[in-house]
This record gives structure tokens, C-alpha cells and sequence, in this order.
């Protein structure tokens, strides 16, 4: 068994004994599961249709009248697999290892009315049909649409089922390494008239040999599928990107670290006149005054860092191997139990975070730590849920696989947050700041509107998105559609520079913010950083309605997943902008103290 295996059969089996489940199905392959002698049966399961523009909404296999065993033998999903929209079915098709076939009948029926309309209507909405042959994914067109107003002696469209599905299969030695499915269009029957028909559904299937190897059949999933010629300029935009934004926080760390030197100069010269420039200098007793809310403040921060580790630790599952596209089961498995097993850090974080400014109350903290990401997420999936559920997808869990969420959190999740909230508290310490507060915070003088909070909001945010919009472009295209045009390490590196700029920008106008004698930066430099996830709500609107997809079921599952996603990334920018402005806030006055 390779290391590549070894290594993703290891992480199944964690994820399974976690939840519970049965072994899992990984489309990730082992050598002595997948081979076979000439005849030996190979298994196949029908999965899912659905319109081609829009990935969210799709059905059972089978809610279209095609051929059907008696009985129907349904796989048991895994929890990913079920997350991910998949309803594994037995098939009638005999793809047997080695064996040609040409013209095989797979049955013969005769469509009523009814059925013929809902061929039709999946064809006018250019429904594709997905299975899975010995774990390899295979996609297929249902039907085609012809235009009628070419022939002079027809009027409106013409509406054509394929019957019979070809399908071409790479092997090397006694293993399968690739498989494509294409719909025969000379194997077609109308469907444009209400009327009975009878339909003969065939499949054909021709094997060839190749020399690429079984553990490498999943590489072209995981590899960027875009054209040679978009890929360069792809690469050509993202260095442009990357030196753009090189530049720009060189530029304005040089200008930050001059103007704080003239500041520093000023405070050490001993000139009275001189003095009173440095604004700063005046609020040294309230600028260290924790905010209002400090429990919602310490949940923030602490959930904050939660989402950074789960993206961080993907990332690693990502360069290993582990996690790649065309197995997003396993992604949708990740997340819950990341989410639930990284709850210790969230409620640590959260706790010593709190206890730095009072030893009591840190336990509603942690309890605003629990609810502050979970709460919104879970009203979200239970509207998209009810949504799914009216339309008949398969997007829509059942109940049983919302108990089983509800007790991996419940089991995880909320032990391992009191944990770390009681850890929080037992190695709490007091914050210790450069310079003693004031009994009575200072009054803050008048702002211009530009130095208010809309304002630098709209600044950071934007400048921030300015530097992500393209790879952001890709990932929507990589996440709404089927091909992937950024691979991890291209997003690692804009990920590290969102956060790098989240955190110049953030200092910068902290700055300023103190220099005009404003001393309450702490929440403001929350939404600073979180500003940018305002942004990218934004572009994903945009990008919705400049796509092909429609209905309200895609648009539901959309706005709605994107806000969840947007708001992760709130929190995580929102912490990081914290962080930055209070350790640079900590070194100027501990710099004036010790002056």
C-alpha cells in the first residue's frame, strides 16, 4: 500500500470511529481493494442529477423514470457523504472487468405522459446525471435541445433523450484507472409532444490499455483544469497581484514607522510645543480601558482563533494529499469534527482572554463563545434545510443526520469548550499595561467623518479585497462549478497576505485613530479587519447574478452559505486586527514609559 494511502485510510478510519459510522467510501484508492480478473464484476452506483448551472440543487437518481433494479439496494452513506448531497444506488448496468460491450439492452419500458414531462423538463434545464465505477466519479448530459426554427416546417425547440450511454474505461494490469461516460446523440428519442413513448435504453462499454499507474488515477481531480493558455495568465495575474501587494505594504509600513519615529523624536526632546503634536501621548490612561461587552469581546476573539486553526489545519490535510477536490465528503466530514475538536481552543482563548480583566463572568463568555459562530450557522442549515426539503434535493439532510451532528456536538464540542474555559482559568493572568489607567475615561474631541468608523471600515475593506479579489474569483468558480482553477498552495499564500495587509492596515489607522486622541480603538479595530468580509459578500452577489445559475433553491443555498462563510471570516480577520493593533499599541507606550 503506498504512503498517499496509508495515509488517507488512517484519517478515515479516525473520522469513523468518531462518528459512529460505518467504514467509509474515499474515492482515494487501495490496491488490494481494486483489483480484478477478466469477468470479475466491477461495482457501480448511480448517485445524483441535477441542472448543470446550479451545483446545489440535485435529486436522486432515480426521481427520474430511468431503468431500476427490484428492489433499489441503497448504499449507507457516510456522514460526509451525506453533507455533500450523495444517494448511492445499485444499477443495472453490467460493466464486468475487461468486457466489451456494444448496444446492451439495460430494458425496455414504455414513458406515460407524466414521465415524458419530467424527462423534458430536466432536459430544458440541461440535467447531468453522476455515478460513481469502483469509486471513480462519472458524469453524463441526460438530453440535448435542438432549435427548431432551423427547420422551416418546425417551430419552437426539439427536446431528445439519450438512450444509450458509451463508456470508455483505461486499465493496467488488473486495475481500473480511468473511466468517461459520453451520451450516444444519434441514440435519442423525442420528447418535445405529450405523448407515450416507447424507450429502449442501451449502454456500451470499450476498454483500453494505459500506462499510468492506480495510484496516480486521482491526480487530475486534485490539478487545476483550467485551459494551458488561462492557467498562464492565471499565474501571470497572481504574480502582478502578489508584487502589487508586496509594494503596497512596504509602502505604508515605511510611512507608519516614519511618522511613529518624528512622534517618538518629539516625546524624548523635551519640547513642550513639540509635546502637544504627539496626540497619543495624552490618552496613555485610557487607551489600555477595556471595552464595553468584554464577554462578547473575549468570544470574539476566541472563535476568532478557532476558525484560524480549522483553516490552518486544512490547509496541512491539503498539502498532504488528504483532502482534494472530488471528494468533498470527506471536506464536509472535516469541518464538523475540526469545528468540534478545535472547541478547546476557542474556549480557552476565550476564558484567559476575559480573565486578563476580571476573574469572574468568564463562564457567559465562553457560553457566547459556544453560540457566537454555531448559533448563526445552525439557523442558516435549518432554513436551507427546510428549503431542500420543499424542493425534494438531495441537499436536504435527513433526520437522522442531524441527531448525529447534534451528538458529535454535544459529545465534542461542548466538553472540550468548558474544558477550555476552565484551563483559561487556571493559568489566567492579569493584564499588565505599560501605563496605569485613569479613574475617569477622557473625553473623545469631535471627528471628521473620515476619521470615524464607516469610514476606515470602507478603507480597510477595500484595499484588503483589492488583493483577493482574483484568487476570490477562482475559488467561487472552483466551489459553484466543476472545474478547479486554484490550487491550496496559490490560496495558502493569498491567505498569508490578507492576513499580513488585514494586520498593516489595521495598525495603521489605529494609529491614526490614537493620534487624534480617540482611545476607544479595541472594538473599532474588530471591524477594521472584519471589514473585508463585507467585501467579499458583496463580490459573491455579484458573482451570482453575472452566472448561469438560477431558481430559488441555488440562490437560497448561495446567499446562504457564502454569509456563513463571509462571517468565518469576520471573526478570523476581526482577531487577527486585534492582535496586531494591541501588540503595537503595547510597544509605543511601553516605548514613551520607558523614555
Amino acid at each position: 500500500m503506498t504512503q498517499k494511502s496509508l495515509k488517507i485510510t488512517s484519517l478515515q478510519l479516525l473520522f469513523t470511529i468518531l462518528i459512529l459510522a460505518v467504514s467509509s467510501r474515499s474515492a482515494t484508492s487501495s490496491p488490494h481493494d481494486h483489483r480484478y480478473n477478466a469477468g470479475d464484476p466491477v461495482p457501480l452506483l448511480v448517485n445524483k442529477v441535477g441542472p448543470l448551472n446550479n451545483p446545489s440543487e440535485t435529486y436522486q437518481y432515480y426521481d427520474l423514470p430511468f431503468c431500476r433494479p427490484e428492489p433499489i439496494k441503497w448504499k449507507k452513506e457516510t456522514l460526509g457523504e451525506v453533507l455533500n448531497g450523495d444517494r448511492l444506488a445499485s444499477a443495472l448496468y453490467e460493466l464486468k472487468f475487461l468486457e466489451a460491450k456494444t448496444g446492451v439492452a439495460l430494458c425496455s419500458k414504455k414513458l406515460k405522459v407524466d414521465e415524458v414531462a419530467k424527462f423534458r423538463r430536466a432536459v430544458a434545464d440541461d440535467f447531468y446525471f453522476q455515478m460513481y465505477y469502483d469509486d471513480l466519479p462519472i458524469w453524463g448530459y441526460i438530453g440535448k435541445i435542438e432549435d427548431g426554427s432551423l427547420v422551416l416546417s418546425e417551430k419552437g425547440n426539439k427536446y431528445y433523450l439519450f438512450t444509450n450511454v458509451q463508456f470508455d474505461a483505461l486499465y493496467n494490469g488488473d486495475q481500473v484507472v480511468e473511466i468517461r461516460a459520453f451520451s450516444d446523440p444519434t441514440s435519442a428519442v423525442d420528447l418535445t409532444d405529450d405523448i407515450e413513448i416507447n424507450v429502449k435504453f442501451t449502454y456500451s462499454i470499450v476498454w483500453s490499455e494505459t500506462s499510468a499507474q492506480f495510484q496516480t488515477r486521482m491526480d487530475k481531480y486534485s490539478r487545476a483544469s483550467s485551459l494551458p493558455t488561462l492557467h498562464k495568465i492565471h499565474w501571470f495575474s497572481f504574480i502582478n497581484s502578489i508584487v502589487f501587494i508586496l509594494l503596497l505594504m512596504g509602502l505604508l509600513i515605511l510611512l507608519i514607522l516614519r511618522r511613529l519615529k518624528n512622534d517618538l523624536r518629539k516625546c524624548s526632546s523635551g519640547d513642550e510645543e513639540e509635546d502637544k503634536e504627539v496626540g497619543w501621548k495624552y490618552i496613555h490612561g485610557d487607551v489600555f480601558r477595556y471595552p464595553q461587552n468584554i464577554s462578547l469581546f473575549s468570544a470574539v476573539m476566541g472563535v476568532g482563533n478557532q476558525l484560524l486553526t480549522i483553516v490552518c489545519i486544512l490547509f496541512v490535510l491539503a498539502f498532504l494529499g488528504i483532502l482534494y477536490p472530488y471528494n468533498r465528503g470527506l471536506l464536509s466530514t472535516s469541518l464538523v469534527l475540526l469545528y468540534s475538536l478545535t472547541s478547546v481552543v476557542a474556549g480557552y482563548i476565550t476564558s484567559s482572554f476575559h480573565n486578563q480583566f476580571s476573574d469572574a463572568g468568564w463562564e457567559r463568555s465562553v457560553f457566547l463563545a459556544g453560540i457566537l459562530y454555531f448559533g448563526p450557522l445552525t439557523v442558516t442549515v435549518l432554513i436551507l434545510n427546510t428549503v431542500a426539503v420543499s424542493y425534494g434535493a438531495t441537499a436536504a439532510l435527513p433526520f437522522g443526520t442531524i441527531m448525529v451532528i447534534v451528538f458529535i456536538y454535544m459529545l465534542f464540542a461542548v466538553p472540550l469548550l468548558a474544558l477550555g474555559g476552565r484551563i483559561g482559568y487556571w493559568f489566567r493572568s492579569e493584564f499588565q499595561a505599560p501605563s496605569a489607567l485613569n479613574r475617569y475615561p477622557r473625553e473623545i474631541p469631535p471627528l471628521p467623518w473620515y476619521q470615524k468608523s464607516p469610514c476606515q471600515m470602507f478603507i480597510v475593506g477595500l484595499l484588503s479585497f483589492s488583493t483577493i479579489a482574483l484568487e476570490l474569483h477562482h475559488l467561487y468558480a472552483s466551489l459553484w462549478g466543476y472545474k478547479i482553477f486554484t490550487p491550496p498552495g496559490i490560496l495558502f499564500v493569498m491567505f498569508i497576505i490578507l492576513l499580513v495587509l488585514t494586520a498593516i492596515l489595521s495598525i495603521g489607522l489605529t494609529y491614526i485613530q490614537l493620534s487624534v486622541e480617540d482611545h476607544e480603538w479595541w472594538w473599532r479595530s474588530v471591524f477594521r479587519g472584519g471589514s473585508t468580509a463585507i467585501f467579499m459578500f458583496a463580490y459573491s452577489t455579484y458573482f451570482y447574478f453575472r452566472s448561469n445559475m438560477s431558481g430559488f433553491l441555488q440562490l437560497s443555498f448561495f446567499l446562504g452559505y457564502n454569509a456563513v462563510m463571509c462571517y468565518a471570516f469576520f471573526l478570523i480577520l476581526g482577531s487577527i486586527s486585534f492582535r496586531a493593533s494591541m501588540i503595537f499599541v503595547r510597544r509605543i507606550y511601553r516605548v514613551v514609559k520607558s523614555e
